[in-house]
């Protein structure tokens, strides 16, 4: 039973009432100037250098110098210690893809809208790619119109914002224009060439394939603009909307397996003419329109009204595996060259929010309410269900889910002049109320149901839509939280030189209790031009709903005999019988420290980190084992053939250092030159896997999670991440150049055997630009201009010839994109 929440450490409670003393308690909101001071910007996207922890700062002119519209593709470019895989094959990843921080989890990074937090996307990451069991905010909902910076603290603070926290948070900053604004048109496309590694054909078969194949596909258009409007005497409506048309990349291998059932001992003429590029290897097919809406006004000189709200609409298709015409999933009569099927996800987004700060006292305060819904729903397009037959459907609705937060923040700062310190002590106060919901939403019953169909060799037919089957009403549920916290936040100069720190952050979370989280940082500047900082912290990440509440649900045939294999919530019985626990949170013990050098006019920044992580949130393994089935049968569960589920238990230990070095340079009639030099290079370990006493029982018993997930986690993300890039200016003339070394990956194999090593590479982007007047300019560039792909999978890891590169590439699988640019300024 769930206890009313009292702050157990008397000290919050007791310093928050004496210092609102006299006022009412209203509600808090995390204002970053409280929390992460940004002091300017030396070169754009660099990091602020008198601050206590890292902070890069990424302007919106920074954002625009890649030919990619994507706000997470953009700050990978930016940013070393951020990544943005791009898998495919992989379902809703496909649609909805996550960026990680330090080589962490994408859940493990807090997102911030003008320092308010941002609402996840309703997705939980399922198959084999990197963050996996993960449901992360989607920046891409974001459009880059609206972005006035973005910046991104590469430190732990879940003393400062709560929840999820662990290896840094990233903040956009949305525009405030009273005037002004821009449209752009972007229109790129990729010209590639890759290579192919083609399986032997079948004996006696005279098809070949080619050595490599020539592509030009996936021409994106986006249209997008701003406008600024005054309201009022002093306010601003700041108003942004986008469009963009994207078709979709195909980067399969050549299929050299017999496709059909021969004919009177021959191959079937038709093996000679079929389409053996069978696949979607690559980037969905994509409509989505974005709108987003910033206003502020100044009802006097001390009080301030804000708000903001976006929405967005996004159509994909992406693909699944071919299915040949003699498969068994395969209805001839439908499909007689046999089909690819199509997940055509529409994703849903929407948020508001209102605030206002206003001066009491000596107090500055903001308060705020904040909501956001993520939706995701199912259409399998170009597909069957073989166990309905000849009668079945081809396009069906599978169903889906739906996650929503509101959060009403309070918080109130102020200064107090205490002797012996050499500046004021800054004093943050407040206390955050969340709800969050998640539900999940059954399809049509010919998406899951199983129509009796029997095969010629005597085995029911697959239940359900080939590639996706639909969610089952037992899957259908409706799951919602609540979180109250409350934190003090202090900082001040204690010398001229020592810039000290301290955050307290207790929470109560409904479904798990508590937490407490603290930090202390520092910044001791020996001279202007040389500072040590460093920090040392706990945090934690709740468990979230997505993890707590999804299920799905498929049937398999073992000897005839259907049995239900389910992706199980924490709770279900079935997954309490294999050793299931409810979740608790994940919790981080964060270590950094840092040098800040000045060479004038050159910069450098140097922060080495350890982050450990304990209980860490995992899906496991499908146990789908006889001895697992057999179990599950003993423990009075008939018709349950396995299946899998959330569990803690994975330790990590992740290290690492951000080095960022910068100069400008005026080269007087040569122009302006900006030169950064960027790296993260980082390293984790895992130190501890779940079991559990009931499988460990089981001969032979089952690994929870198999050494393919230890390997991604350890393994899967670049050792290191290098950016040298130079921007110049010249009057209307204006170039970016710039070179990205992604270390080596590997992509892990069940048996080392299968293990497969993707070498370093280097990409390279360049731009140039135009202004032909002070309102309208042209860019045109390439991104990967020197269209670079990882390794070729060779055949035994490409067996259906589909997936001829790895999905843990770290910069994709697309090659050369050339794009042009036009923007008008009004």
């Amino acid at each position: 039973m769930q206890q009313r929440f009292v702050p157990q450490k008397s000290v919050l409670a007791l310093s928050i009432a004496t210092l609102f003393a006299g006022t009412p308690l209203l509600a808090q909101s995390q204002d970053s100037t409280a929390t992460v001071v940004v002091t300017g910007t030396r070169v754009a996207n660099r990091t602020a250098l008198d601050t206590a922890s890292p902070v890069d700062i990424i302007s919106a002119d920074t954002l625009k110098t890649t030919g990619s519209t994507e706000l997470n593709q953009a700050l990978s470019v930016a940013l070393p210690s951020l990544n943005f895989p791009r898998p495919t094959l992989t379902d809703g990843t496909d649609t909805v893809r996550p960026a990680t921080l330090r080589g962490m989890a994408p859940d493990q990074s807090l997102v911030l809208v003008n320092s308010k937090r941002r609402h996840t996307s309703s997705l939980v990451n399922l198959n084999g790619s990197i963050g996996r069991g993960s449901a992360a905010v989607d920046l891409n909902t974001v459009p880059s119109a609206i972005v006035k910076s973005i910046e991104v603290l590469r430190d732990g603070a879940a003393a400062q914002y709560g929840s999820d926290a662990i290896s840094g948070v990233v903040n956009v900053r949305l525009r405030t224009d009273r005037t002004g604004g821009e449209g752009t048109i972007t229109y790129g496309a990729h010209i590639s060439e890759y290579d192919l590694l083609n399986a032997a054909a079948p004996a006696g078969a005279t098809w070949t394939g080619p050595n490599s194949r020539k592509r030009t596909d996936g021409q994106t258009t986006t249209v997008s603009a701003w406008k600024g409007l005054p309201l009022g005497e002093t306010g601003y409506i700041t108003i942004a909307a986008e469009y963009k048309d994207q078709n979709h990349t195909e980067r399969s291998g050549y299929d050299m397996r017999q496709l059909y059932a021969k004919v009177n001992g021959a191959y079937d003429p038709r093996e000679l003419t079929i389409n053996r590029f069978d696949a979607w290897y690559g980037d969905p097919e994509m409509q989505q329109k974005t709108v987003f809406v910033n206003v502020g006004n100044n009802l006097s000189p001390d009080v301030k009204v804000y708000g903001w709200s976006s929405y967005q609409l996004r159509d994909a298709r992406s693909a699944g595996y071919f299915r040949m015409p003699q498969d068994s999933r395969n209805v001839q009569s439908i499909y007689p060259d046999g089909f690819l099927p199509i997940i055509a996800p529409t994703v849903e987004d929407f948020s508001a929010a209102a605030g206002m700060t206003w001066a009491l006292g000596d107090w500055d305060l903001d308060t705020s309410l904040v909501y956001g819904q993520n939706g995701m729903n199912y259409d399998v397009q170009n597909t069957l269900n073989a166990s309905i037959g000849p009668t079945s459907k081809t396009n069906f609705d599978a169903g889906g889910f739906s996650y929503n937060q509101l959060v009403y923040n309070l918080t109130g700062v102020r200064k107090f002049d205490v002797g012996g310190l050499a500046s004021p002590l800054n004093v943050a106060v407040g206390t955050e109320a969340r709800r969050e919901g998640y539900e999940l939403h059954a399809g049509e019953p010919d998406s899951w149901r199983n129509g009796g169909v029997i095969l010629p060799s005597g085995i029911p037919a697959a239940s359900g839509a080939q590639v996706f089957p639909g969610f089952r009403p037992a899957n259908a549920s409706h799951k919602s939280r609540t979180a109250i916290g409350v934190f003090v936040d202090v900082e001040a100069n204690v010398t001229d030189k020592l810039l000290a720190s301290a955050a307290i952050r207790e929470e109560h979370y409904n479904d798990f209790g508590n937490n407490l989280s603290g930090k202390l940082a520092g910044r001791y500047d020996f001279t202007k031009n040389f500072a040590l900082r460093g920090a040392v912290q706990n945090g934690f990440r709740a468990p979230s709903l997505q993890q707590q509440s999804f299920t799905s649900t498929s049937t398999n045939f073992v000897n005839g005999i259907p049995y239900e294999i389910t992706t199980f919530t924490p709770n279900d019985p079935v997954a309490v019988a294999l050793g299931a626990k409810p979740l608790k949170a994940e919790k981080s013990t964060n270590f950094s420290l840092g040098a800040v050098m000045r060479f004038a006019p050159v910069s450098l920044t140097v922060d080495a980190y350890r982050i450990n992580v304990r209980d860490r949130i995992v899906l496991s393994e499908n146990l789908l084992s006889t001895a697992v089935r057999n179990y599950i049968v003993s423990q009075g569960f008939i018709g349950v053939g396995g299946g899998r589920f959330f569990i803690n238990g994975v330790d990590t230990k992740t290290e690492g250092v951000d080095i960022v070095a910068s100069m400008p340079w005026n080269a007087g009639a040569a122009g302006h030159f900006d030169f950064t030099l960027a790296g993260n290079f980082n390293h984790t370990d895992v130190t501890k896997v779940p079991t559990t006493a009931q499988l460990a029982a089981l001969d032979p018993a089952p690994v929870l999670f198999d050494r393919v997930n230890v390997l991604t986690l350890e393994k899967g993300q670049p050792k290191n991440k290098i950016t040298a890039s130079a921007n110049w200016k010249l009057n209307q003339w204006g170039m970016t150049a710039r070179a990205t070394r992604y270390g080596e990956v590997l992509s892990p194999g069940t048996t080392e055997a299968f293990d497969f090593t993707l070498k370093a590479k280097t990409i390279v982007d360049l731009e140039a630009r135009y202004a032909f007047t002070r309102q309208f300019s042209l860019a045109v560039g390439a991104d990967n201009l020197f269209d670079q792909y990882s390794e070729t999978l060779p055949p035994a890891l490409n067996t259906t010839s589909n997936t001829p590169f790895s999905n843990y590439t770290p910069f994709g699988n697309n090659g050369r994109y050339v794009y042009a640019r036009a923007n008008y300024s009004f």
